[in-house]
């Protein structure tokens, strides 16, 4: 369908009712309500067991979703200031605040990321937190224009051309442009991080 404007998209994507699509600093995001992340895994034909991301504006939209001892917290925080915004996802024991949807396999762990992209922050900050992954079919690459995800996708809105030049000229004056890989994911064991997936950021220690 043809693209709405930014008040619409984020009115959709608060009432939990559709899917809907922003830029990210990797590649565009599918998103949802978290409560509603059936709806991802229905359109995206996806496996249960391929948890989502919970996507934010800034970290402290994040630890409210995570729960670990006092230390853990500490190091967390301490790597999310270091490469937040960033291509990076944290992996990490969930609380009882997340809806168990996002990983119906594993509802005990969530991977949590803030964007180094300007718009995909706007919006989020308007939304609060919302469950993320690429747009595509499962199995398939991902979609990287508009024009793609409209075709494949036409359920999901997106931001009109207009609408999006407009926040391009006014939000992304100091983001990089999205790399198209997507992001490193780093999981919480006992032993310290396991890297799942090597993308663009390299978690040290």
């Amino acid at each position: 369908m043809p693209g709405v404007s930014f008040s619409e998209l984020v009115s959709a994507a608060r009432s939990g009712d559709r899917l809907v699509s922003f830029p990210t600093d990797t590649v565009p995001a599918l998103a949802v309500r978290p409560d509603r992340s059936a709806l991802i895994f229905e359109a995206k034909q996806r496996s249960h067991t391929k948890p989502l991301i919970l996507m934010a504006a800034t970290a402290d939209d994040l630890w409210p979703y995570v729960q670990g001892s006092d230390a853990e917290f500490n190091l967390w925080q301490q790597v999310a200031a270091t490469y937040w915004p960033g291509a990076l996802t944290l992996v990490l024991p969930a609380s009882d605040r997340l809806p168990p949807e996002m990983n119906p396999t594993d509802p005990t762990t969530i991977g949590i990321r803030v964007p180094n992209h300007a718009i995909a922050r706007h919006i989020l900050a308007q939304t609060r937190p919302l469950a993320t992954t690429s747009v595509n079919r499962s199995g398939q690459p991902p979609l990287e224009t508009l024009t793609d995800i409209n075709a494949e996708f036409p359920e999901v809105l997106t931001l009109r051309s207009d609408e999006l030049a407009e926040l391009e000229r006014t939000l992304m004056l100091e983001t990089q442009p999205s790399s198209r890989l997507p992001s490193t994911v780093a999981k919480w064991t006992s032993t310290g991080w396991e890297i799942l997936r090597q993308g663009t950021v390299r978690l040290e220690g």
